[in-house]
């Protein structure tokens, strides 16, 4: 499917074409070659003192009633982890410190626009929580009682979050002197 039409530097049509062994939308009148990039989304692992996982059920559009990590585009003019706290914020009420970045995936639900996820762990820095913003409720679960989920990336980051808690850590001592 075709999603842009007219280039952005002359006005001309758009056509899909070769273009360096791609599939590319290419300027009949001046060349212009437009490439079709993904957007970048920000998303925020919180997890409680239990253990559990703190989502956001869609409000709108079509994952509404749906559950996600909290989660939002990335602005234009913003650094990555600022667009992350104020998207969390936006979203849960919460303000939060940014820790480590967990992953980052391709997503492929959305056949009109291909984002790129990035996950980060967060703790919480203050504030309320309160669901807002594209969001109509907010609450934590166990990662093994997780409601339907909007993003299936949500879940494979929710698998990878199940892994990392039962994968013993090389040098930890465990309780009673064992390995």
């Amino acid at each position: 499917m075709q999603r842009f039409h007219y280039c952005p530097q002359c006005g001309g049509k758009l056509e899909y074409g070769e273009y360096q062994g791609r599939r590319r939308l290419v300027c009949v009148q001046c060349g212009e070659v437009l490439y079709e990039n993904p957007v970048v989304g920000v998303a925020g692992v919180l997890l409680n003192e239990k253990g559990q996982i703190l989502l956001g059920r869609r409000n709108t559009g079509p994952y509404a009633g749906l559950w996600c990590i909290p989660c939002g585009y990335l602005e234009y003019d913003e650094e990555l982890r600022q667009g992350l706290k104020r998207e969390f914020q936006e979203e849960t009420g919460l303000e939060v410190e940014i820790g480590e970045l967990f992953t980052a995936l391709s997503n492929f639900h959305d056949p009109l626009c291909h984002t790129v996820g990035i996950w980060f762990m967060v703790k919480r820095a203050g504030g309320e929580l309160k669901a807002g913003d594209d969001l109509n409720q907010a609450a934590f679960f166990s990662l093994d009682n997780i409601p339907g989920l909007a993003f299936p990336t949500d879940q494979t980051v929710i698998n990878m979050l199940r892994e990392r808690s039962t994968t013993p850590v090389i040098g930890v001592c465990m309780p009673g002197g064992q390995d």
